[in-house]
């Protein structure tokens, strides 16, 4: 999907325009994948855009830098204000945020010691990841022939760059095969997850997403589906699901900040339920995008006002620019 551009990106504590935003070509992490990054988005509200669980996203990219050693020289609370601002000054609404942390330019080599550590965020409009239709429709999946990383090799729990290259694998195959994506076995042959989604099968009316010891991400999206499932008393849990549990499976949808909730028409040309958005699917996604938007009371907490309320009848107001905020 196409990035739209905006004005400005947060490079270490200063912001700069959108294509200035450059690194060197002998930056760490392009030679060795040695970044870690989250996806977080904005959603408008009836008081003015407010990003979703922003302090969640913020803890999981503090603790995916501390595993690779990471010293990041921001605190979480300075990042989390950068993102709200992220959001402001380039006057957006619904958006995505994409904080990235990563070894920068000084040393080559295997050893990242040495390595400055940078941060880079930025926000932009981004619409429906798996394509206009699939949240009403749903998406023909494929079983990968790629499976997750094994226990003990890449930390599963971190969202790391390099995890993401066998998510490419898994993902290219898939659309060269005629699929919109695919789902992962773990080592063991047990359903993980998708390139880059957790996965939900409703099996007899019961809501079930593989555990994380079957090296699953554990999604923030995900995190709020099981609350957001047990809010509306469907039996929900957590369970090692086999390959052939999904072709048995009277709904299947992803979870993810990229694909909301987004059902699971098919996997391996094998018809899921319908073939499209199941009735449990719905009321997820319908209590998903309520809670989003700042709908549902129970979840207010969850969202982090990006820039103070409009007054009723008053316009947006144009992004201050950078040079003018930091005066």
């Amino acid at each position: 999907m196409a990035i739209a551009k905006t004005d400005k990106i947060w490079m270490s504590g200063r912001w700069v325009a959108w294509d200035d935003a450059k690194i060197h070509i002998m930056t760490h992490a392009m030679h060795y994948a040695s970044a870690v990054f989250e996806g977080i988005r904005a959603y408008e509200t009836a008081d003015g855009p407010a990003v979703f669980r922003l302090d969640d996203h913020l803890d999981r990219l503090m603790f995916s830098a501390r595993v690779y050693r990471m010293e990041v020289p921001f605190t979480a609370e300075q990042l989390k204000q950068t993102c709200c601002e992220a959001v402001a000054i380039n006057g957006l609404g619904d958006c995505y945020i994409r904080p990235l942390i990563y070894r920068g330019y000084e040393n080559i080599g295997v050893n990242p010691f040495g390595n400055p550590i940078e941060v880079a965020i930025a926000a932009y409009p981004w619409g429906q990841y798996l394509g206009p239709d699939a949240l009403s429709k749903g998406v023909a999946v494929k079983i990968s022939t790629w499976q997750r990383l094994a226990p003990n090799t890449l930390p599963a729990m971190a969202k790391a760059s390099a995890n993401y290259m066998n998510s490419q694998l898994a993902k290219m195959e898939a659309i060269v095969d005629g699929y919109a994506e695919a789902i992962a076995l773990d080592h063991n042959g047990f359903v993980s997850e998708g390139s880059g989604q957790n996965v939900f099968a409703v099996i007899k009316g019961e809501v079930l997403t593989p555990p994380l010891h079957n090296s699953v991400l554990a999604g923030i999206t995900r995190s709020t589906v099981l609350t957001l499932a047990r809010d509306l008393g469907l039996p929900v849990r957590e369970a090692t699901l086999p390959r052939e549990s999904l072709y048995a499976a009277e709904e299947l949808f992803f979870s993810g900040t990229a694909v909301e909730v987004s059902p699971i028409g098919s996997v391996d040309r094998i018809q899921v339920g319908n073939g499209g958005c199941g009735p449990i699917t719905r009321r997820l996604q319908e209590a998903y995008f309520e809670t989003v938007r700042g709908k549902n009371p129970k979840h207010r907490d969850w969202l982090t006002a990006a820039r103070p309320a409009r007054p009723a009848g008053k316009p947006e107001p144009a992004p201050v620019p950078a040079a003018a905020r930091r005066a």
